[in-house]
């Protein structure tokens, strides 16, 4: 998911250009952009949507290939969960975004909760969750929480939530890069995708453009777009390049040769290639293959 467009849930006349847009993946908001009077209707206008999709296995896979469906749930505390849940939990949802995670035991109880869901409307492929870093005991316990169930498929930065308590300016580069950095190494030790979070000044451009690219540096698979005209930007700056493509391809194909023979460490284009390159190449295939870049 290089883009992922955030859409309130309590505004269904936007929900048509949305999945109609660019972006690689489409969250339905009930948590922050939903005021608590009109989380109510929100359920009900997201349920219509999602209830209404396709709900075969195969017929969700072709409707979701190239645009995943998340929503973002209140968290799993509040008195808003449960029925976030019922709303959400349709064969047509792919992932998920649970907010303010801080514990291994958060992600637990909302994966019983959606399992049991999935069990009572038949609902065959797992539902992925995608946890939110958003606090300093979140970031302490990032890695536990990427590691605490096979549904965790990523971990995502809230930066508003996370500095804004602590009194650190929105977009100060040292902190940003920390909180990054720790969010991305967490990721990596449970190996799942890593995601930025919003850019809130939506008419500085350049400065997603410069944002994104850092966060691209240190390895994000993608991150959160709070306005359309972000889309464009991430799907450009997380986009694979094409000599970067072509290598990945060439390590895959020596890797299945070398591999065979019992050789661990070989060179691809005079580089040396061996596990974690090998198991990125393979990621980066994949990911090309999604987009169309490559057969």
């Amino acid at each position: 998911m290089r883009s992922k467009l955030f859409v309130p849930a309590s505004r269904p006349e936007l929900f048509a250009k949305a999945l109609g847009s660019a972006a690689d993946a489409i969250s339905f908001d009930l948590e922050d952009a939903v005021a608590i009077e009109s989380k109510p209707a929100a359920r009900i206008e997201l349920r219509k949507l999602l209830e209404c999709r396709p709900v075969t296995m195969e017929d969700a896979s072709q409707l979701n290939e190239n645009k995943t469906l998340i929503v973002r749930v209140n968290a799993v505390d509040t008195v808003h969960f449960a029925e976030d849940l019922k709303a959400a939990i349709w064969p047509a949802l792919q992932i998920v975004n649970l907010p303010m995670v801080e514990s291994a035991d958060s992600v637990l109880r909302a994966v019983e909760m959606i399992q049991k869901l999935e069990r009572e409307r038949c609902i065959t492929r797992s539902i992925g969750i995608l946890a939110n870093i958003e606090s300093p005991r979140g970031l302490r316990m990032a890695a536990e929480i990427a590691s605490s169930h096979p549904s965790v498929v990523g971990l995502q930065i809230g930066y508003g939530d996370l500095f804004a308590p602590l009194g650190i300016v929105s977009g100060e580069p040292s902190a940003t890069q920390y909180v990054r950095t720790a969010v991305r190494m967490a990721a990596g030790e449970a190996g799942v995708e890593a995601y930025d979070g919003a850019f809130v000044n939506i008419r500085d451009q350049e400065g997603y453009r410069r944002d994104s690219f850092a966060a691209r540096q240190l390895g994000f698979a993608g991150r959160s777009c709070i306005h359309p005209s972000q889309i464009e930007i991430a799907n450009e700056v997380f986009m694979p390049d094409h000599a970067e493509v072509e290598h990945a391809v060439r390590v895959v194909d020596a890797a299945k040769h070398h591999l065979g023979r019992g050789v661990g460490a070989f060179t691809v284009d005079g580089r040396l290639v061996d596990g974690p390159f090998i198991t990125r190449a393979e990621r980066l295939v994949v990911l090309a293959r999604r987009l169309g870049m490559i057969p």
